[in-house]
């Protein structure tokens, strides 16, 4: 499982022109699932991802985590994370969680963050999504489970 965590000042996702999630303060979360992934692993990568101490405090350094900032979530689904550019120059996804495991997963990751953050935003699986950030530094963390 992969999450590109970007710490943001604002963030929205838009399908087919309608905006179906939007933040101010926190995290827009890409989220890639593998077939190898299962729910044991995105509550481990959920608990470090909320845990995360990425916002500043008042002497500036990097101490603060979401909840001791109000901070919110937008989570978006995206198989792309799970590209292998090994062999030429179109990508494979062979990687990537099929479809209906990962959107099981998704939605899994999704209810977990509710557990603890108050606003949890997301995208719309499978559809095709604008998304606009205001990265926050800019700061870009990418978690994956396999180094966890």
């Amino acid at each position: 499982m992969r999450f590109v965590i970007q710490r943001v000042t604002k963030a929205d996702v838009k399908v087919e022109g309608r905006t179906v999630g939007a933040i101010g303060k926190g995290f827009m979360v890409l989220i890639g699932v593998s077939d190898s992934d299962t729910k044991e692993i995105a509550a481990k990568m959920v608990k470090k991802m909320i845990g995360l101490r990425i916002f500043e405090d008042e002497q500036g350094k990097t101490n603060l985590s979401l909840d001791a900032v109000g901070g919110s979530l937008l989570l978006i689904s995206q198989f792309t994370l799970y590209a292998d550019c090994k062999k030429g120059n179109r990508p494979s996804f062979i990687r990537a969680g099929k479809p209906e495991m990962a959107e099981e997963m998704y939605e899994y990751i999704i209810g977990k963050c509710k557990e603890s953050v108050e606003t949890v935003e997301r995208g719309s699986f499978g559809a095709d999504m604008k998304v606009s950030l205001t990265n926050d530094g800019p700061f870009t963390i990418v978690l994956d489970s396999d180094m966890l």
